[in-house]
Formats: structure tokens, sequence, C-alpha cells
């Protein structure tokens, strides 16, 4: 698995326990899946040499960001290893207006959109205002991630036109849409093999907050069967128009009018870490599955729901002596960390609680994530 993050680190803890060895490829000895992983090589995925060396021997390759270069993976591929999934598939996760363009011309539902060209690039906003009206969500087509890399334009102003020149300038590519009137955001998670098996898992919704997820609720309350049954078909055939291997998780929008497809991320998500306590398989084991060509496992819920929420560094980086409140609490709650350094508002780990009542799952999930976060001084916090 290329990249040494927590996603590696939870695959690496489900690898385990199917036999199989996994390899990380990181950037440094501290990095979340270093810490844990017995064969580690330390690299730059930038590096075709470090990619290389990384390869040799490894039946196949896949990966825990998307931010390889496409002519990296491509190289690897005509060497002869297994890239799963391919440089193919994944461009549409690495290239949100390749993804656009690719995903409107087989029909799946998305917003309007349009390169923004670097040639009079205000007086196009506009004219695509008059069409769609304001705001505007503004992107870089590549390299965004967790409310990275987007902007709402709520008007041609001032510092609308600074924004726009100056991102052009550094060369960054834009993409712009049409504002989504959603009611709320949810994830479809599947799974595919190559030899062409696919698995679905139950639609959740995803809360977000600053661009960054917080929490997430299986299944998504009151979603009726039929939309959920679409929302599962919709990501099982972006699956199967793009050729994906492993898991894919396509975000959607929930509008008035039906679904619209927001992002995809072609790896394991944030969206299906509930996965772990709350499905009979895994996430991180269905993608090893998938990526390995195993028969897929089953995706049925353990509990009528789970919530997992999102633990955020806070002022105070010693976590683990509030360990005895939230497991004493709670002995149900299942803690995850991710053996990151402590930063105000970065992700350092997740939290799971499973149940018969959403509202006390949900309320036992925020409580656990909440005081790993500020410990008593939560209370003063409200």
């Amino acid at each position: 698995m290329v990249g040494g993050g927590q996603l590696a680190r939870m695959t690496h803890q489900a690898a385990i326990s199917l036999g199989v060895p996994l390899r990380v490829l990181a950037r440094d000895p501290g990095e979340s899946a270093a810490q844990v992983c017995a064969d580690v090589r330390i690299g730059d995925e930038r590096s075709l040499d470090d990619l290389r060396a990384f390869a040799k021997d490894c039946d196949v390759v896949t990966w825990d960001h998307e931010h390889v270069p496409q002519e990296l993976i491509k190289a690897l591929e005509e060497a002869g290893t297994a890239c799963r999934p391919g440089s193919d598939a994944l461009l549409h996760a690495q290239d949100k207006l390749v993804m656009r363009e690719r995903l409107s011309s087989f029909g799946a539902p998305c917003p309007a959109f349009s390169h923004v060209p670097s040639r009079a690039p205000l007086a196009f906003l506009e004219a695509f205002a008059r069409e769609h009206g304001w705001p505007l969500v503004l992107k870089a087509t590549r390299g965004g991630y967790d409310g990275k890399g987007v902007w709402v334009l709520d008007a041609l102003d001032r510092d609308t036109a600074e924004l726009v020149n100056r991102l052009l300038d550094e060369g960054v590519d834009l993409l712009v849409e049409e504002h989504v009137a959603f009611r709320r955001e949810l994830a479809a998670l599947v799974a595919r093999s190559p030899y062409g098996q696919g698995a679905a898992y139950p639609i959740v919704e995803t809360v977000q907050r600053d661009g960054i997820c917080h929490e997430v609720i299986s299944p998504a309350p009151g979603l009726d069967e039929d939309t959920a049954a679409e929302a599962q078909r919709l990501a099982l055939d972006i699956a199967e128009h793009l050729g994906v291997t492993g898991l894919l998780a396509v975000e959607l929008f929930q509008t008035d009018s039906g679904l619209v497809v927001n992002e995809l991320a072609m790896r394991p998500h944030n969206s299906g870490h509930w996965t772990i306590e709350g499905a009979r398989t895994s996430q991180f084991e269905q993608h090893v599955r998938a990526v390995l060509d195993l028969p897929l496992g089953s995706t049925e819920a353990t509990a009528p729901y789970v919530v997992m929420v999102n633990v955020l560094g806070g002022d105070d980086p010693d976590v683990y002596p509030r360990y005895v409140h939230v497991m004493a609490h709670d002995p149900g709650v299942r803690v995850h960390m991710y053996g990151k350094q402590v930063r105000p508002g970065r992700k350092i780990g997740h939290v799971t609680a499973l149940g018969d009542d959403l509202d006390e799952v949900r309320e036992r999930a925020r409580h656990a994530a909440d005081y790993l976060r500020w410990g008593p001084a939560m209370k003063e916090r409200g």
C-alpha cells in the first residue's frame, strides 16, 4: 500500500487476520502505518525509483491516497505491476474535471459544471452565474481534500476577483460548479473485484462541518428503501463504468429532486470506518479481498444503528489519560487512535458506538469523542 497514513494502518490490521503480509511505502518512520507495520519502506511516492523498489516482489500495489502521479502509476503498470485500482480508474479520483466529464457521459447525476479558462475567467464566471445563479462553487481540479481546494463564491466582487486571479497565477487549474441545495450528505461505499464481483454497504449519512467529516450514521436515518437502493446501484454502476478494483466511496447530495454525485474516492474512506465494528466485513478487509481478487465478504450490519465520530485534536496533546473516563463511562464504545501528533482540529482517531436507539448511540459516540478531545473542559464548552 502506497502511503503511510491511518488508512494503511487500519488496512494492516485487517490484513493480519487474513494472513496477508502488507508492505507500506511511507515518507517517514513516524507515519501512522509505519509505526505498526513490519514491512515498511521509506520513500517518496513521487519518485519512480522509490516506487519501483517498493513494488518489487509485490503481488498487488494499492493506494492509501490519490496523490501518486499518473505517469508513475502507468510506468509501474507497463513494467508488469498489478496496480489496483489502475491508473485509468484512479484518474477519476485525482482530477475532478475528468471525473465530472466521465460521469456525465454515462448519465450519472452531477451538478452543472465547467472548466474555468485562464483568459477572461471573471467574465466566464459571471456568465456561468447568470445561467445557474449565485453562489458558485470553485474547485481546484486536483489535490483538494477535507475542504481544501474548494471555495464558495457569493458574488463577483473584489475578493472573488483577487482569489481567482491569484489561483490562476499560481497555476491552479479550476473547475466551477453550480451550488447544490441539498437536504443532507450521504455516502455509498461499494467494492468491486477484478473478477467483477460487487458488494454494497448500507447507505450512510455524513455530517460535515468546515469541510471535515465529523460523524457518520449507518444506516442513514429516514432514508427510504428505494432511494437507498438507487444510491447503491449508482455507486456500483460508477465502479463498473470506471473499471474500479477495490473500494469506491461515492459522496452524494440528497436533494428535493434526487441524488447528485459530489466526490469519489477509490480506497478505504472516512465514511466507512464504522464498518470495523458495524459490519460483518470491514471496509479494510473488503479492500484487501477485492484487490487480491478474493471473494468479497458480507456487508451486513451487526447492529440496527452504528455511529462513528471523528476525534479531532484539541488544546491538550495528552489524550491517553482520558481513556479511563471514556472506557469506564461506556465499555461498549470502541476507540481507534491513529498514532498522530495532536494538533487542534486534526483528525487523530475515531470512536464507534452501536445499538438499537439512534439518539442514544449518537450521544454515546459524541460524548466519547468530545471527552477525548477536550477532557473535563468539554463541560465548559457546552
